[in-house]
């Protein structure tokens, strides 16, 4: 039996762990008050010009970041700027910036990767999934018809074909009317 070789060397940070803690870089940055400073998502409210904070979009009440482990290739998290655990929390402005936020994230994945379809969620709380349930997110995850194969049931894989800075730029240029 032969088997076909599937190159993905950027995925091999993914393989051996968590990602490098940022914390150390965020020392002399400007949190927003109530920030959790150990948080990857305050971390990218305050450091958003940081390639390795993966921030995508980023406006007056929300932010946009590539999950650094995603489902499928396009794999979106959009939270509220400000460090909030509860959607009772939310302030209106913030409610009423998610849901257009996400909207264009969307858009902006539509445009960019050509996806069929979208699973957007959110996780509350620990048990429900919530790797980092102090800070809400959404989760937007593009789907293909037969996006998955043997690879993660088989092989406890899943291949990725788009490393996240080459993504972050391609929604970058197009965010900012780019081809």
């Amino acid at each position: 039996m032969s088997y076909e070789q599937i190159w993905a060397p950027w995925r091999l940070a993914y393989l051996k762990g968590p990602a490098p803690d940022l914390e150390e870089e965020s020392a002399g940055l400007s949190f927003l008050p109530g920030a959790d400073r150990k948080c990857f998502l305050c971390q990218g409210v305050a450091d958003p010009a940081n390639p390795a904070r993966h921030v995508v979009f980023q406006d007056q009440q929300t932010l946009t970041v590539l999950n650094r482990y995603p489902y499928n290739n396009g794999h979106l998290l959009v939270a509220p700027r400000r460090h909030c655990a509860r959607l009772d929390e939310l302030a209106v402005e913030e409610q009423t910036a998610l849901v257009p936020t996400i909207a264009r994230m969307i858009c902006l994945l539509e445009k960019v990767l050509r996806p069929e379809g979208f699973n957007v969620g959110l996780n509350l709380g620990h048990a429900a999934g919530a790797g980092l349930p102090g800070h809400l997110h959404w989760h937007i995850v593009p789907r293909w018809s037969g996006d998955t194969n043997f690879m993660p049931s088989v092989a406890s894989v899943k291949v990725i074909p788009q490393s996240l800075d080459e993504l972050r730029k391609a929604l970058a240029e197009a965010l900012h009317g780019g081809p």
